[in-house]
């Protein structure tokens, strides 16, 4: 349950949720063990200033291969964050405006 909660909020760029998103998948609680996922949910935490998810890279890539490592990062920096409205942020410009 822990990780449904948290892969929404993490998926919505929320970054303690991304950190924890990635213990769980460091861990293999809740979700299978994932190295890559792990280091991936990590770093987008990291990259908004989590920096508790800093020493846990440093300790995953201690059990990553190189190749791992890759992954990863190539999956960090495909991430978009998820937006929970549908509706457009405006009107467009042919719609007429009360």
């Amino acid at each position: 349950e822990a990780a449904k909660w948290n892969r929404m909020a993490a998926e919505q760029g929320f970054a303690p949720a991304q950190n924890n998103l990635g213990a769980l998948y460091a861990q293999g609680h809740g979700v299978p063990r994932n190295y890559v996922e792990a280091y991936k949910w990590r770093s987008l935490a990291l990259a908004q200033g989590d920096n508790q998810a800093g020493k846990a890279l440093d300790a995953l890539t201690t059990v990553m291969t190189p190749a791992q490592i890759a992954e990863a990062q190539r999956l960090a920096a495909a991430f978009r964050p998820q937006t929970t409205s549908s509706a457009p942020a405006k009107p467009p410009s042919d719609t007429p405006r009360p």
